[in-house]
């Protein structure tokens, strides 16, 4: 069995608690802006990228903190990155997805989020599955509520 994949994302975290979201297309599920990186890509660049990709964020990379890997799914792990954010941080209304799937019945193209949205962490398995339910349990959140404040995150709606 080869190396497992590796997906990159980042936790968004305002001063509320929560933590900012995409909603998977087709799906009754919440989940973190993330992805695979390309090849040769670097962890921190694809998770900047897939931020972008599926939210329009311009994320500022210097600014990521380093969460490392975690064990997510069989055959798959994520790399992720944390930003702490202002309240208002993220301008929701502006966000677009610019990442699409060929849809499973249709085979239309059909974008990988179809809503942007701040959900509590302290009701992960409302919102999200129970893997990544998981994983969001397992971060060290002091160390997140105690990062420096982003005012603002540029969207490109």
């Amino acid at each position: 069995m080869g190396a497992p994949a590796i997906s990159c994302g980042v936790v968004l975290a305002n001063l509320r608690g929560d933590i900012f979201v995409c909603h998977a297309t087709g799906t009754s599920r919440w989940d973190l802006p993330k992805g695979l990186a390309d090849p040769g890509e670097d962890p921190r660049d694809a998770a900047v990228r897939e931020a972008w990709e599926e939210a329009g964020l311009r994320l500022p990379s210097e600014d990521l903190v380093d969460l490392g890997e975690f064990a997510y799914l069989p055959g798959k792990r994520l790399h992720l990155f944390a930003l702490r954010v202002a309240d208002d941080a993220i301008e929701v209304s502006r966000c677009r997805c610019r990442s699409f799937f060929a849809h499973y019945r249709t085979g239309l193209d059909t974008p990988e989020a179809d809503g942007w949205a701040w959900q509590p962490r302290s009701d992960l398995g409302a919102w999200c599955g129970k893997n990544m339910s998981r994983v969001l349990e397992s971060i060290d959140w002091a160390s997140i509520d105690g990062l420096p404040v982003v005012a603002r995150v540029d969207v490109d709606g």
